[in-house]
């Protein structure tokens, strides 16, 4: 291995420890206990190391959404994967999204909450955040002609309920039965777009 190969791979393992321990004092304490100097003291490395990696505490948080992006993609395709049916896999997508965002809140803030620097539904996305639309499309794609409106909206509603019963808003015990309106408004207007024709 050179010199440039091993430095490289030191790197990336630094800057997987940095992103593994905020995300882990997330989980336990929240973001605001996410300091470059809190990390720095976790996995004791100087601040001017973790700054050589990331400009800012923002980045960090970028690079646990992005993680967070890559495992949604695959709990979407997990969920979607093996069902019977497209509206029981429009289901399935839905429920496995809400328990996404419920059993890791921490990451989920990352993703959608917390300011960063990521870009959505631009020239310069992600491929790992273009991923997890891509396969929150592919179960809405049989339900409409505007893949990219319907799969937004349909994003956007899951969102929406996922962060209003997150923070306490709505009842928690009706999410299927909310969950089964979304999946229902899709099929209603599935049926209204071919009955007009378009």
């Amino acid at each position: 291995m050179s010199i440039a190969e091993r430095k490289g791979r030191q790197r990336a393992e630094r800057e997987f420890r940095i992103i593994a321990a905020a995300r882990a004092i997330a989980e336990r304490e929240g973001w605001n206990a996410v300091t470059i100097r809190r990390l720095a003291e976790e996995i004791e490395y100087s601040q001017p190391v973790l700054y050589s990696h990331f400009e800012n505490r923002d980045a960090i948080v970028a690079a646990v959404a992005i993680e967070g992006f890559q495992e949604l993609t695959v709990a979407i395709q997990e969920a979607a994967h093996g069902t019977t049916g497209q509206q029981n896999a429009l289901e399935h997508v839905a429920m496995a999204y809400f328990d996404f965002a419920s059993g890791q809140p921490a990451l989920y803030e990352a993703m959608f909450i917390l300011p960063t620097d990521l870009r959505f539904a631009e020239a310069e996305t992600r491929p790992e955040l273009r991923a997890a639309f891509d396969a929150m499309a592919m179960v809405v794609t049989p339900f409409c002609d505007d893949v990219e409106l319907v799969t937004e909206t349909f994003w956007a509603a899951l969102h929406g309920l996922a962060e209003l019963e997150r923070s306490g808003r709505i009842r928690p015990g009706a999410r299927v039965e909310r969950i089964m309106l979304v999946v229902r408004a899709l099929l209603v207007f599935r049926n209204n777009s071919h009955d007009s024709g378009s």
